[in-house]
């Protein structure tokens, strides 16, 4: 088959398409929809995906958290075995409580943090200082802030270098007794707009020093230890030597590891929208056959013309088939350019993630891959072929004498 006979088969399937306007736009539309979930599902999927991903990735791959489970309590002698593993670059306790912040005409609940402060710069390498400095170790009373701590919602500043800040701070004690404590500490410095992290959120932290948990806030117990590993590659060896050290006496939680179950989430989530496209995909193949062997039927009498004045068998099967793979792209073409669409609609509304009394909108946009359009296209052209095949196959097989006596 040449270039020339392959151009005329497809202006035959394209008229042969304008003549049976109404069925082929069905089998089309049919065709369509395979493409429509399979964009739009996997491409929000993924979105959601890097987002999350880059957000742990921005908090620090080398950082992890060590937290006590059960009656078990943490202590310095804790501290010194971690500080011995190997690869371990600092060890570091830390308090951490939840508290309110007036900002503007707005209570702002916020996470306060007492942990060296110079170890939070250090794991986290994209955090910088917009105004004032680090304090010392030494000074309890001097706090670094976020940004929305700093700034009200109108961007104006609402806290200045030297200013004094009150954390208004709830404890509920033996009995359910819920206890007010409220703590005056001094802005040495503020940080620069981090953005979007929704683990850990520096813009939304007051940090403060290590003895200001015991001291200032008056927290009794660590709420866990800091660890900083040399690099990023010795991460999931230290969390497995920390797993072995304790026997499930610890919880030990990574920013990479994190990383690592949600990819593997989304990669479940990936074959189950692909596994359930699939079954748009299976009615389209129901649909173009259908479709095929319609037209096959009407054409028996055309068919025995093309083979009497010398049409192969191969010609025929291919000037059949031709007409199901125009169908299958132009369904192809309509289901991935509305499934673009859909995608940027469905990831516009946002994600709303539930955290105590404050909800969290991640609002990440649709990864549309050239591997998932490479794909989406192979799969409509499979629906094509499969579809079509059996169908062109008869149309071939059909004798010319057989053909041309046809009623």
């Amino acid at each position: 088959m040449n270039i020339s006979f392959l151009i005329d088969a497809l202006r035959l399937a394209l008229k042969t398409l304008s003549e049976r306007r109404l069925r082929a736009i069905l089998t089309i539309i049919g065709i369509a929809i395979g493409p429509i979930a399979l964009v739009t599902m996997s491409s929000v999927v993924r979105g959601y995906s890097n987002y999350v991903t880059s957000q742990l990735e921005a908090l620090g791959q080398n950082l992890i958290v060590v937290q006590s489970t059960g009656d078990y309590k943490l202590s310095q002698d804790d501290v010194d075995a971690l500080r011995s593993i190997p690869g371990v670059k600092y060890a570091e306790p830390f308090y951490m409580t939840r508290a309110t912040v007036k900002v503007g005409d707005e209570d702002k609940e916020i996470i306060v943090y007492a942990v060296p402060i110079i170890l939070i710069f250090e794991a986290i390498g994209s955090l910088e200082l917009l105004e004032g400095s680090i304090p010392s170790q030494s000074d309890i009373v001097k706090a670094v802030i976020g940004y929305d701590i700093a700034f009200d919602e109108n961007g104006n500043q609402v806290y200045f270098v030297g200013d004094t800040i009150t954390l208004t701070i709830y404890t509920v004690e033996a009995g359910g007794k819920v206890k007010v404590k409220r703590v005056n500490v001094l802005v040495a410095g503020i940080l620069d707009k981090f953005g979007g992290a929704f683990f850990l959120s520096p813009d939304t932290t007051v940090f403060l020093s290590p003895e200001a948990g015991k001291r200032l806030l008056g927290l009794k117990e660590w709420s866990g230890i800091l660890i900083l590993a040399e690099n990023s590659g010795l991460v999931m060896q230290i969390e497995n030597s920390i797993r072995r050290m304790y026997r499930g006496n610890v919880n030990v939680i990574s920013f990479q590891g994190i990383a690592k179950v949600i990819n593997s989430i989304t990669g479940a989530m990936d074959f189950i929208t692909f596994s359930t496209s699939l079954a748009a995909f299976a009615v389209a193949v129901a649909g173009v056959a259908a479709t095929m062997i319609t037209s096959v039927i009407e054409r028996i009498r055309e068919i025995g013309v093309m083979k009497a004045v010398g049409f192969t068998n191969n010609q025929v099967l291919f000037m059949i088939l031709s007409e199901s793979l125009v169908m299958s792209l132009i369904g192809g073409g309509v289901g991935i350019t509305l499934g673009v669409i859909g995608a940027h609609i469905l990831a516009s509304r946002g994600f709303v993630i539930e955290a105590g009394t404050a909800n969290v909108v991640i609002s990440a946009p649709p990864a549309i891959t050239p591997d998932l359009i490479l794909n989406t296209i192979g799969i409509v052209v499979l629906v094509g072929i499969i579809g079509g095949i059996f169908p062109a196959y008869r149309a071939a097989k059909i004798p010319p004498a057989v053909a041309l006596r046809y009623e």
